[in-house]
Formats: C-alpha cells, sequence, structure tokens
C-alpha cells in the first residue's frame, strides 16, 4: 500500500478544526486518492475541482468492486490529491446514482466539469477511459455497463 503524503493528514487536521473537531475524537473519516490514470489528467482534474468547474466524477463499478470493493455514499469525505499524493481539497459526496453507461445525462455530463460540458465530450473521453479500466481487472466494456455518478461539494481547500 502506498504511504500517504504528510499533507493529506495535515488537511485533514484543518478540516476538522475549522468545524470544532479534532483527529482524537471525531468519528468522521475520509478516504485520499487521485483522479484519472495519467499524472496530467489528476492534476488537471484536481485543478477543476478547486476552482469550482468539477462537481461530479464517474467510475465504472466493476472497476471499484475489483480494486477496493466500496462503493461511495452520501456524505463521505473524499482528500482529493494531485498525482503525487499532495492534498488539494476535501469533497463531500452528495449523491450517488449508478445508472448504465449509455443512461448517463446530458446534465451529469455538464456537472463534471470537463471539456466542452456535452453528453457527446463526456461518452468520447469516458469510454476511452474505461475500455482501459476494464481491460485492466479482466472485462469488456458494454454501452450496459454501470457507472457510479457521483456529485460532490468542496467543503475545504
Amino acid at each position: 500500500m502506498k504511504k500517504e503524503h504528510p499533507s493529506v493528514l495535515n488537511m485533514w487536521k484543518g478540516f476538522l478544526e475549522s468545524i470544532g473537531e479534532n483527529v482524537e475524537e471525531t468519528e468522521k473519516q475520509y478516504s485520499s486518492w487521485h483522479f484519472e490514470i495519467t499524472e496530467k489528467g489528476a492534476n488537471r482534474l484536481a485543478g477543476l475541482v478547486i476552482n469550482g468547474m468539477k462537481k461530479a466524477t464517474a467510475a465504472s463499478l466493476w472497476v471499484e468492486e475489483h480494486d477496493n470493493g466500496y462503493i461511495p455514499k452520501e456524505g463521505d469525505y473524499s482528500i482529493v490529491t494531485n498525482w503525487d499524493g499532495v492534498a488539494k481539497c476535501i469533497i463531500q459526496t452528495k449523491r450517488v446514482n449508478i445508472v448504465p453507461y449509455n443512461q448517463v445525462t446530458e446534465e451529469f455530463a455538464r456537472i463534471e466539469g470537463e471539456g466542452d460540458l456535452s453528453l457527446d465530450y463526456w461518452r468520447k473521453v469516458h469510454e476511452i477511459y474505461y475500455i482501459k479500466e476494464c481491460e485492466r481487472i479482466g472485462k469488456k466494456f458494454t454501452q450496459e455497463m454501470p457507472v457510479i455518478c457521483e456529485e460532490f461539494d468542496v467543503v475545504f481547500k
């Protein structure tokens, strides 16, 4: 398992302090991760979250089940990092829907905040991404593949 960058715990402590809690006594938990499978993509998407353009993300249910068995749920906290693991902000999940790839909506594509914000753009780039991720876990991408559509708010940066 990769060692967590010290900035992650520091950001978590700062967030808890800002809401009147501390690490020793809180029941809140977090995960930390970066977007994408490339350094350029991870850093670009973290920037979109920080500047308020990106308010959602979409992951393959198959890949999430394979990699960690955890599906995000409303109220979850995540510390978004850059490619190198440096904390950039904390997000809180506000809504999760699992839908087939071919039923992702124009509205969801818009709030995901990438490219020209269109569903056509979303499908073009996500199909390429999902094909690679499915191959990595021995699955074949389909138009019916379940996608975790997660909406979030930035709660600390």
